[in-house]
């Protein structure tokens, strides 16, 4: 079987399903039907920790199932804004792992990793790209090798 890379863009995930569902993504049957089909390598989920407890059950949750976790703190500026994506670290884990992998597969729908989609292409990848159709930049989707629509199967 193929071996595969994963990164969950967990605040993607997380906003694009809620604003177009209503619902959450369902992590347990996204890494079945992944590890269905190939060999997980390593797979990573990138989180904002804010430190309260629903959000430590959830990433102990995500930890059960298989993922590292990677955690960044939650950044309140001074104007009220707030920071905290991971779009750096997922590139470079990205870069640095798939070497060791037939196919990454990139959770999220945020058109800013066009650019690592295509440079994973350009090294011979395979890259599958998981997001919401209605909330993932087109520039995404025709970047992917192949697009996969969070729908019905993949959500709680």
């Amino acid at each position: 079987m193929k071996k595969v890379l994963i990164l969950v863009d967990v605040q993607n995930v997380y906003y694009t399903c809620r604003q177009a569902y209503k619902r959450n993504f369902n992590y347990n049957h996204f890494w079945q039907a992944v590890s269905n089909e190939a060999d997980i390598e390593l797979a990573f989920a990138y989180a904002i920790d804010r430190g309260d407890n629903k959000q430590k059950e959830f990433q102990n949750i995500l930890r059960a199932i298989g993922f590292h976790v990677k955690l960044k703190p939650f950044i309140q500026r001074s104007d009220g804004s707030a920071k905290g994506d991971w779009d750096v670290g997922i590139t470079v884990d990205a870069l640095e792992h798939a070497t060791d992998v037939d196919e990454v597969i990139l959770v999220s729908g945020d058109g800013d990793f066009d650019i690592l989609v295509n440079t994973l292409k350009k090294k011979g990848k395979t890259v599958s790209v998981y997001g919401v159709p209605t909330l993932t930049a087109e520039s995404l989707q025709k970047a992917a090798s192949q697009f996969m629509p969070i729908e019905e199967s993949l959500l709680l």
